[in-house]
């Protein structure tokens, strides 16, 4: 069998599960956030924390929740890095250091699990397990609330009230994320990936000196890692280690539950707002652009350009070998479209138009399908942008799903869109106006500023991918990557409940004859196109000058 043939033919393999699991999982999460009933371990956290589950939040009262539970998870996470050594089972290793320590409580707070460590030579047992893996259920859950509450602003009328955080997080993790991830987890053990508790190993000698591992709680951690596209590895290679992705089928699961939730919420939203056909409108959006990226990428990674990559079937520098190149493209866009963040191949090493498509994957907002949460309300910002220019076209007031997008629901949207562009450009720009943080990077040229722009693209986005060959772990860059991930995570969420209050407050107005039909395949077609223009007017000057420049040269 050919590789591309391979490659195909897992992509087809992983769109009909998706399809399977799509309509079940999403039905049954619309019925999870729309329940009246508290299950009782629920009422159990309600009552450890002293909340009232059936108080409803305008979006202020929601945003303060959220800034509140968030910065307190901050503070336990850095604290509990900084006590590590005096911990038990440490395995032996110190004391994050405080900027480090910063960046990683910033980085998993904030969904992006950027890792400017190497988890198995700095993080034991307690970190990994007690406080890394614990965020990555809480952040997804946080994302999912959001994207809830968005959902409730254009379901509700002549109210401002969007549901309860607190009841929202704690069903998003006791009902959704732990059972997935139990499931999961047994899938991935029977895959290979470990799942214990054990210290650091030798294993004698190796090329003149001492090779060790250690063990831990992996398969447990790699699941939500994936499920909640969260996508901090245990390992510092990540999803590339054989203890984190052993096989193939462990490899193309990965993948299914990178991409699972974010999908499958396209059919909450559509049963929530009383339309499944909006939620397939969003969906198809989301499949378009991701199956358009893939393909992208399989070709530029399987085009044959020399004899070196002639004689490897493609551009396997920095790929596994167990995966190969079609495998290895469909994760690298999954977690970059996404996100999760999370690598199975050294992205550094793709061709220049292959590290181009995962940057813009990522410039897109990561809607497509997105993360866990962030990638529906992403996309329902971008659809809102849509109907408005429509309604420009047309010289009428735009509209969406029996909303009135005025002038202060249009602002909230700019500023939602605006905020990451301005972190992510401006930060590389002072990266590259000073002296010290160039010395960072391991090229030259347009690949060497790629590095600096992937990185705070990744960030400023929370995928958490790195670009490699970067050095990453000094204060500059922990210090302005952790900054741009809690400002990247937690300033959009101001402008997403501010227009879901907006939009919350309105009485719907009824469908007319020209009314912009948003269910219709015009319409996926106008978003898509939305979304191309605003992201490449955005970011195509500075593309051109890495990926884009790398690419044409090469």
């Amino acid at each position: 069998m050919s590789p591309v043939l391979a490659g195909v033919l897992q992509l087809l393999a992983l769109v009909a599960a998706l399809a399977l699991a799509y309509r079940p999982l999403g039905e049954y999460m619309a019925r999870v956030y729309t329940s009246k009933r508290h299950r009782a371990p629920e009422k159990w956290i309600y009552k450890a924390i002293g909340a009232n589950p059936d108080a409803e939040m305008r979006w202020p009262a929601y945003l303060r929740s959220i800034l509140a539970f968030s910065a307190v998870s901050v503070l336990f996470l850095y604290l509990l890095q900084r006590l590590q050594g005096q911990l038990p089972g440490s395995l032996g290793f110190a004391a994050i250091e405080p900027d480090q320590a910063f960046n990683t409580a910033a980085s998993f707070v904030a969904n992006t699990n950027w890792q400017s460590y190497a988890g198995e030579q700095a993080m034991g047992h307690v970190v990994q397990t007690g406080g890394l893996a614990v965020q990555n259920f809480l952040s997804a859950a946080v994302g999912m609330a959001v994207a809830v509450a968005l959902v409730r602003g254009f379901a509700r009328s002549r109210t401002g009230e969007l549901g309860n955080f607190w009841a929202d997080l704690v069903r998003g993790t006791v009902r959704i994320l732990l059972p997935l991830s139990v499931v999961g987890a047994v899938v991935l053990v029977a895959c290979g990936v470990i799942q214990n508790f054990s210290g650091i190993h030798g294993v004698g000698q190796f090329m003149g000196g001492s090779q060790q591992w250690n063990g831990g709680a992996v398969a447990s951690q790699e699941v939500i890692k994936e499920l909640g596209t969260n996508g901090g590895g245990y390992f510092n290679a990540n999803s590339a280690h054989p203890f984190e992705n052993p096989t193939p089928f462990s490899n193309l699961f990965e993948i299914f539950l990178i991409l699972l939730i974010p999908l499958a919420l396209t059919r909450t939203f559509g049963r929530m707002v009383g339309s499944v056909r909006q939620g397939y409108a969003i969906l198809a959006t989301m499949v378009t652009i991701w199956l358009g990226f893939t393909a992208l990428m399989m070709w530029t990674e399987f085009a044959h350009h020399g004899p070196a990559l002639q004689a490897a079937g493609g551009a396997m520098e920095g790929k596994e070998t167990r995966f190969g190149i079609g495998a290895s493209a469909i994760f690298s866009v999954a977690t970059t479209l996404t996100s999760t963040g999370a690598v199975n191949s050294f992205h550094s090493s793709y061709t220049g138009l292959g590290g181009g498509i995962q940057l813009l994957g990522m410039q897109l907002g990561e809607i497509a399908p997105g993360g866990v949460g962030s990638g529906l309300y992403g996309m329902l910002i971008m659809a809102i942008i849509a109907v408005f220019i429509a309604g420009l076209m047309v010289g009428r007031t735009p509209e969406y799903l029996g909303k009135k997008i005025g002038t202060r629901e249009i602002k909230f949207a700019a500023c939602y869109i605006l905020v990451t562009p301005a972190l992510v450009l401006g930060f590389t720009a002072v990266a590259m106006a000073l002296p010290t943080p160039v010395h960072s990077m391991a090229n030259g040229g347009a690949h060497g500023f790629t590095e600096i722009l992937y990185a705070y693209t990744s960030a400023g986005n929370n995928n958490g991918s790195a670009f490699g060959g970067l050095n990453a772990d000094t204060q500059w860059f922990n210090t302005t990557t952790g900054l741009a991930m809690l400002l990247g995570r937690f300033l959009p969420m101001v402008f997403v409940l501010a227009l879901a209050g907006s939009l919350a407050e309105q009485q719907p107005v009824p469908a007319t004859a020209g009314t912009l039909r948003t269910e219709k395949p015009l319409f996926t077609f106008l978003l898509v196109g939305t979304i191309l223009i605003v992201t490449g007017l955005t970011y195509f000057p500075a593309l051109a000058l890495g990926p884009l420049a790398e690419g044409l040269a090469s």
